[in-house]
């Protein structure tokens, strides 16, 4: 691409994040991409639950030895219901008592907003790395609190009980339903019938619940062929987010280090690699699920004129007939002069009559070059 400010130009990037989805969106459009909203599920606070108040004021009386703080968000949330609740003062000082265990950097940073510091951080942002930290260290009569997110306890509460601890379990916010089912209905639509470049998630929570609809909709071979013709990107911001795509059999990609800025790093580097562009004489063309760019300029295309390049790009400098191309034109107007027209308007609105080629009495093809 010419300009890296614009490097997701003519992508369209399907969000199935519900948290966070608005800052995820933000730095792919200054990026150029183009974001469809079809959050997978919702994200349900439990800001003003009396359960997690009360669980609040019996950990409060219990003064912990250790508190594991799993998600930055499920403990910034668990500070602010114990503000509204009058409890702010009395959970802060016992957590500054007590021994802090982050999973991961944003849990930390969460501790740090509220003015303490974190003992131990998880590096490699699992719950397995932490329990088996604690574990080694041995918990034996200690008690215990876990903030915990929508996803469940990822196993500590048993781990810690079953090796003699007293675990006090809070949960800040849990998953529901799509707040838009239609929205999460048209995001799979559009990945099956490639109409989006890629699809992002966040949580394993969200993927199973996309895989679900997937399956429902009956997309799931259509969403496979595409991804492993390189044609559709799942691209998810960990490891664990990414295994169940991986046990459906699903190809996807994820950065080293599990942050957003990363993701969207990852994303860059995909589709700033022209490698697989068609070497043209005005420039490499990429072909977009829904736009064209040619030498870095995304091209004013109608949905036609696309699925024409489109159809041309496919067979890399064959000739296509005026029949075969006329299939693509809508209703009645697939006789010659039709399709004559349509290329012509293709070219115009490409900006270039070399895009494609005229060959006499066989058809149309695209104007490749030999580098």
């Amino acid at each position: 691409m010419s300009d890296a400010g614009d490097v997701l130009a003519g992508c369209v990037l399907v969000i199935t994040a519900d948290r966070r989805k608005r800052e995820l969106a933000s730095a792919l459009e200054r990026r150029g991409a183009t974001i469809a909203h079809a959050p997978a599920l919702s994200t349900i606070s439990h800001l003003d639950d009396a359960a997690l108040v009360a669980d609040t004021r019996a950990l409060i009386d219990a003064r912990p030895d250790v508190v594991v703080a799993t998600t930055g968000i499920g403990f910034r949330g668990w500070i602010e219901a114990a503000d509204a609740a009058g409890l702010a003062d009395p959970l802060l000082t016992v957590l500054s008592e007590a021994r802090l265990i982050a999973r991961g950097p944003k849990a930390r940073g969460a501790i740090q907003a509220a003015g303490m510091q974190a003992d131990w951080v998880a590096e490699s942002e699992t719950a397995a790395e932490l329990r088996d930290y604690l574990l080694a260290e041995g918990v034996d009569g200690l008690t215990i609190a876990v903030q915990h997110h929508g996803n469940g306890s990822d196993g500590l509460d048993e781990a810690f009980a079953d090796a003699g601890a007293t675990v006090h379990s809070l949960v800040v916010y849990g998953w529901g339903p799509p707040v838009d089912p239609e929205a999460h209905r048209a995001g799979i639509t559009a990945a099956a019938t490639g109409r989006a470049d890629a699809v992002l998630f966040t949580s394993a929570p969200g993927v199973e619940a996309w895989l679900a609809g997937v399956r429902e909709a009956g997309a799931l071979a259509d969403i496979a062929a595409l991804v492993e013709a390189g044609s559709l990107v799942l691209a998810s911001v960990g490891p664990v987010t990414a295994a169940p795509l991986q046990e459906a059999g699903l190809r996807t990609c994820y950065p080293d280090r599990w942050r957003l800025g990363a993701l969207v790093r990852e994303l860059i580097k995909h589709f700033s690699d022209t490698s697989g562009a068609i070497p043209t004489a005005d420039g490499p063309l990429v072909i977009r699920a829904t736009a064209a760019i040619l030498d870095g300029r995304v091209l004013p295309l109608t949905p036609t004129g696309l699925d024409i390049l489109k159809a041309l790009a496919a067979a890399k400098g064959s000739v296509l007939t005026r029949e075969q191309l006329g299939a693509l034109l809508p209703g009645a107007q697939a006789g010659p002069h039709a399709v004559e027209a349509a290329i012509n308007r293709l070219r115009d609105n490409a900006g270039s009559r070399a895009l494609v080629r005229t060959v006499v009495k066989r058809g149309y093809a695209l104007g490749v070059t030999g580098s």
